[in-house]
């Protein structure tokens, strides 16, 4: 598949991927990208956040093919293993937390734990981090078994993120061309 045969969904964390993260500049390039208005950027609600990713699937007119990272990673695999979910031809996932994490940020819903743990409806690849903050290598193997995932391990990356050393992330930008190109 090319980028410009589906919508590119860029489903970001908390805070919302500023200007210089990877997730905004891969937006700005790909001409089909657009990101899901999850609203509450910094005080996460998990039935806001998936009922926005799922109103988004539905009005995509093309295939959808999702790029989330951190929290985001967690709402849209809520959103696309609810019942009645709008198909998707894939997920590309990176650095999502891990569950104690989550339950120790105040700001965040404590209804996204615990994660789900039923195979994703579609091909996905998802990226971890030895060296994650935020997440456990050993939790996010496990998540990459319990979804069906095809698990890629991006070394000592930190967090993926801006504060992390990845603004353009052309490697995973590379590695997001070739699960495209096996759709």
């Amino acid at each position: 598949m090319r980028s410009r045969d589906a919508t590119i969904l860029i489903v970001p964390g908390l805070g919302g991927s500023g200007p210089g993260h990877w997730q905004s500049r891969w937006q700005a390039k790909l001409p089909t990208a657009r990101r899901v208005d999850l609203l509450t950027w910094d005080s996460p609600r998990r039935d806001g956040w998936t009922t926005a990713i799922r109103e988004a699937l539905r009005d995509s007119k093309q295939p959808v093919v999702a790029i989330a990272h951190s929290l985001g990673v967690i709402a849209l695999v809520a959103a696309l293993t609810e019942p009645g979910a709008a198909p998707v031809a894939g997920a590309f996932l990176v650095t999502p937390p891990g569950e104690e994490t989550v339950r120790s940020i105040p700001e965040i819903d404590p209804a996204f734990t615990p994660f789900p743990s039923a195979p994703l409806p579609c091909p996905s690849v998802l990226v971890a981090s030895r060296s994650d903050p935020y997440g456990r290598f050993a939790e996010v193997e496990s998540l990459a078994l319990d979804w069906g995932s095809k698990l890629v391990d991006a070394g000592e990356a930190g967090h993926i993120n801006d504060e992390s050393g990845h603004g353009p992330w052309p490697e995973g930008l590379m590695s997001f061309a070739g699960f495209l190109n096996k759709l």
